[in-house]
């Protein structure tokens, strides 16, 4: 499942995200993509992005099925009911206990230091990616990018274009790393320029990697915390942390899905 994750202003200015004046023409089919590729490409240098970066955009191809994908998202519309049955739930709940119960010391040590309870994590793991079992088929860079051109959020996703292209920078992803429709990446989905600003090496091989699942479980725990996870306290709605899950997903059904899947599993 896909997660759109709310980008802190912050990031606007780690990615060094250049201005209006500088900025290359959005566009509504694929037509523009490939002029609009060539633009963007000093503002990704201007960003400090370099040359496996530079190579991946030039790369980059029109991603038309995540352009059908942004232009048909059902979550929004669905009742908690329907959301939570067509999820899978009950299973994510099912199995999220018992990987708990199997990995309990990694869980208590991810506890330890974000103050994030497992159930959160575990239900995040289950519902984006069914603990790892699809991570996606779209091509990141590819997806990433189209999305940054179109016009209908460009300004959101552009930042999160540059995180990609720096991720291939350093290693952590390539050109033709797979994951979801609107370009997140790993056991969690993290778009690219928060997997950039949020990841953790939990495993110590020395590189970030969402696919790894230490390493998603960790960075998504990192995320929740930075945005505002106060540990201890509740996360059911209407409660103190209920709000961070918001920073997570922007579907309300999806925020309290996770809330109650959470609670059943730390229960």
């Amino acid at each position: 499942m896909r997660s759109i994750t709310v980008l802190s202003t912050a990031f606007l200015l780690v990615a060094g995200f250049v201005g209006p004046a500088s900025a290359a023409a959005c566009g509504n089919n694929s037509g523009g993509f490939n002029a609009w590729k060539a633009a963007f490409a000093q503002q990704a240098a201007n960003a400090g992005v370099g040359q496996r970066g530079l190579n991946a955009l030039a790369q980059a191809q029109y991603a038309s099925s995540t352009i059908a994908a942004d232009r048909n998202q059902k979550s929004f519309k669905y009742t908690l009911n329907k959301f939570m049955k067509i999820r899978g739930a009950d299973t994510i709940v099912a199995q999220g206990r018992k990987r708990k119960a199997r990995d309990a010391a990694f869980y208590q040590s991810l506890e330890a230091r974000y103050g994030v309870p497992a159930g959160i994590l575990i239900a995040i793991h289950g519902m984006e990616t069914g603990f790892g079992g699809f991570m996606g088929d779209s091509a990141v860079v590819s997806a990433i990018t189209t999305l940054a051109y179109d016009c209908r959020r460009s300004d959101f996703f552009k930042p999160h274009a540059i995180g990609a292209l720096k991720l291939v920078d350093i290693g952590s992803i390539t050109g033709s790393t797979k994951g979801a429709k609107h370009g997140e990446l790993g056991h969690t989905q993290f778009l690219p320029g928060n997997a950039l600003r949020y990841g953790v090496d939990a495993n110590g091989d020395g590189r970030i990697d969402l696919y790894n699942q230490a390493d998603a479980l960790a960075s998504t725990a990192n995320f929740l915390r930075q945005k505002g996870w106060k540990p201890g306290a509740g996360y059911g709605e209407g409660q103190t942390n209920f709000g961070v899950i918001r920073q997570w997903n922007a579907a309300g059904v999806y925020q309290k899905a996770i809330a109650i899947m959470a609670a059943r599993i730390d229960g």
